[in-house]
């Protein structure tokens, strides 16, 4: 069982609209059948505290993670900031970036990856289908290998659109399945670890302000896979400053 509460929360931007956060790995964005501790209650429970607020706090959900997957989060404080994030969603103005640690290397550095993916609520299994299967959803995907070592690759994805298991799936349809996910095919020397998916950026406009925003972070890079690599040279952050705010 998690030890995690809210107190262990990373904020890394916070205002009256919105509470941007670092998602560990392994917790679910919102509550789901494990009844495990998820992020918005975690956030509800940080805003209660912090500013003493009676009974509940608002947390709007905008855009998830897949449980096992980590990395920066943005979630809204007022329903109308939620309906704002929401549309852009929809209108494909809010940018999503990953970074991936892949077994074995990818055929083609770079490339795009369409499909139509199904996904089997019962097994919590997404598999690629016929776009005319009945329950399919088309995803899209832009891939780049930045290096390899020892049969393993470090991928940058931006997700064009945002579908459950989507990055693990497509990116296990070349042969490289991600480190870690056993579920799709991961070799037996990842078993163990964490998916080596991160969540590193999120660009989008602001809701109230329209000012652009964007937010980026690191994996853990002490961890394996990520410190076989070398992150810094791919990330434009700070580290410095990026360990001061936390």
């Amino acid at each position: 069982m998690s030890t995690f509460t809210y107190k262990d929360l990373n904020i890394v931007y916070e205002d009256n609209h919105i509470i941007v956060v670092i998602k560990p790995f392994n917790i679910p964005s919102q509550a789901d059948s494990s009844c495990d501790l998820d992020m918005i209650t975690l956030i509800k429970q940080y805003l209660v505290e912090k500013y003493n607020k009676p009974g509940d706090a608002y947390v709007g959900l905008v855009h998830r993670l897949d449980r096992p997957t980590g990395g920066v989060m943005i979630f809204a404080k007022t329903s109308k900031s939620a309906e704002r994030l929401c549309e852009a969603i929809r209108n494909g103005e809010f940018e999503k970036k990953y970074l991936a640690v892949v077994c074995g290397v990818p055929v083609y550095k770079s490339g795009k990856l369409e499909h139509y993916l199904k996904k089997d609520s019962r097994t919590n299994i997404t598999t690629i289908a016929p776009f005319s299967e009945e329950g399919t959803k088309r995803a899209e995907l832009d891939y780049k290998v930045l290096e390899d070592k020892q049969g393993f690759s470090l991928v940058s994805i931006n997700l064009i659109t945002g579908r459950s298991h989507q990055a693990r799936v497509q990116m296990a349809s070349l042969g490289t399945p991600i480190f870690g996910d056993m579920k799709y095919g991961a070799d037996k020397r990842s078993k163990g670890y964490n998916l080596a998916l991160w969540a590193t950026e999120i660009k989008f406009v602001h809701p109230t302000t329209k000012e652009k925003m964007v937010f980026r972070a690191f994996p853990p890079e002490d961890n394996s896979p990520w410190k076989a690599f070398n992150l810094g040279k791919y990330l434009n952050i700070n580290k410095k400053q990026l360990a001061d705010s936390q």
